[in-house]
This record gives C-alpha cells, structure tokens and sequence, in this order.
C-alpha cells in the first residue's frame, strides 16, 4: 500500500508522492533526525519479498554510494525498517527534463549547458565502471539555477568483464506488465540496439540514450517514436534517426555528435562519453564566435 502523507518510515515522515522511480516508489520525507528534507525510495509493499528486487535494490544503494558528482543526485542511506526498504536520497528540486521538452523544443543555448553536465555525470559513472542503462528525460532533473541532476540508477550495473554487461542483466523487453514484475531493464525509446536485441551492453549503451536525449531536447520528437513499444523497437532496430528535424541553427558540431551517438553498430558509434563532453564545448565556442565547430576527437572516428 502507497504510503500516505504523515505515516512514518523509521525515522522518516512522508510528506508526499514524488512519483515513481525504476523499480520503487519515490517519496519525499523529512528526516527527523537531521531535520532536511530528503526524498525516499520504497520497494512497493507487493514485490518487498522478492529476493530479486531486494537484491537489485541493494545494488542501486552501492552503485550510487560509489559516485560522488555534483551532477548526480547522492545517496544518504540505505534504511531497513520493519514497515519497508528504502533508499534515502539528496531531494532535488526543479522539473524533469521530460516536463520540460512537454513545453517544446529547448533552444540550443539552453539545451547544450544541459547536455554539457549530463555528459560529465554519465563520465564520473563510466569511469567507475557503471552504466546507467535507463537514461532518459524522466531521469534527468534541472534546478532552477540551471543545475542538472542525473537521478535513478537503479538499472545500473558494473561492468566487471571486458565484453561489458551480460545479456542476463541487460534486458531486451519494454511493456507496462514486464516494468510491474521487475524484468524490464530500460526504456523502448532510448534503448541502443544491441540493448534491445539483449545482448551484452557496455558503456557504448549510455551513449546511444545520451544522442537520444540530446536529440529530443532539440526536436521536442523523440529520435525513436511509435504507437507502441513494438513500434518504437522496430524503429531503434531498423530505421535511422531524422537529423534534418534538427533546428537550422544548431551547431555543425552538435549535428554530427548526435548523430555519432545513434550509430546502430556500436562499434562504429562514438566511444567514449568524455568526447561528447569536448564536442559540446566547441560547440559553445561556436555558439559565442559564429566560428566553425572543431570536429571529435581522433578517437572517436568510426572505425572499421
């Protein structure tokens, strides 16, 4: 049963719904003992017996202890209670960006500062060693100063071996029933192909939903859109994004960028996050000198 403003979780008092976040209920609290408002994830009364979920959740806990960023929103605890699990997290304040792209396209001005921070938290995850696997517009936060939170790892996972995250814990299905019972591992939309044929996932999948995102802040379309989840996955497998729906005025550099993350074939798809973030900063330049974009790195040329 959804807690209800008021009731009490150990030392927490739930003021309200915050709305649902992965594989948990997302509410925001007031820490009793601190005095600060925090927001509280809680494993949903029907599945708190799964050793599944409880151990996913677990995880969710260590991967977001193991990051320190100011673009990431940080873990205070991990709270085991009689009436529930819950993971106690920073409260961030400010619209998702899905809310935000509602309203329509977000200029490139406005949208490459965001993007620019997206990138650096996506680079403090990869070089722990953790993909997100559920980055979307819904998991990303921007405060009203401008700051951007990446939140909800609970789908991340580390990538301990060299072929990356195994098939097993990557997921290849995306429907409302799959979410409910906790197989889902990511969103039809922003799911690289290789994530949604189910095989094995590195941190080349981050990239693919961070050119998604990228995309649909600048469109207010989604890169992959459709009627269904069937749909959308047809489209992510077998159809290429539409780069000409890109405003006129966005940056060569941005352009390309967006279209080196939705590379199909991830060995042909930009490598690297960090070079993302370096594209983006010439792209500022461009923005501010009306010069030409400086193009990626070497590195992240496609190659054979």
């Amino acid at each position: 049963m959804p807690l209800t403003p008021g009731s009490q979780l150990g030392v927490f008092t739930i003021t309200g719904p915050i709305g649902v976040g992965g594989m948990g209920e997302v509410y925001q609290a007031t820490d009793t003992n601190l005095k600060r408002q925090v927001a509280i994830k809680v494993l949903p009364s029907s599945v708190a017996g799964d050793a599944d979920r409880l151990a996913r959740f677990q995880r969710e806990a260590e991967v977001l202890a193991a990051l320190n960023h100011p673009h990431i929103a940080a873990i205070y605890g991990l709270e085991k209670t009689p009436d529930g699990t819950a993971l106690v997290m920073e409260l961030v304040e400010g619209e998702d960006l899905s809310r935000r792209i509602a309203r329509g396209a977000i200029p490139v001005e406005e949208a490459l500062p965001i993007a620019r921070q997206i990138a650096e938290a996506l680079e403090a995850a990869h070089e722990q060693g953790i993909v997100h696997r559920d980055l979307k517009p819904a998991n990303i936060k921007v405060r009203a100063d401008g700051t951007v939170k990446v939140l909800d790892f609970g789908l991340a996972k580390a990538v301990d071996a060299p072929g990356g995250v195994s098939p097993s814990t990557s997921g290849s299905l995306t429907t409302p029933a799959m979410t409910q019972a906790g197989m889902i591992l990511g969103t039809a939309a922003y799911m690289a192909p290789e994530q949604a044929r189910g095989k094995t996932v590195d941190k080349r999948a981050d990239i693919w939903a961070f050119g998604a995102v990228l995309f649909e802040m600048l469109t207010a379309t989604r890169a992959f859109g459709g009627e269904d989840v069937a749909d959308v996955l047809s489209r992510v497998l077998q159809q290429e994004p539409d780069l000409a729906a890109l405003p006129v005025g966005t940056p060569l550099g941005v352009r390309t960028l967006v279209a080196r993350c939705l590379v199909k074939d991830p060995r042909q798809r930009l490598r690297d996050i960090g070079d993302a973030r370096l594209a983006l900063d010439g792209a500022f330049e461009t923005a501010a000198s009306s010069a030409a974009v400086a193009p990626l790195p070497a590195r992240a040329t496609p190659v054979a």
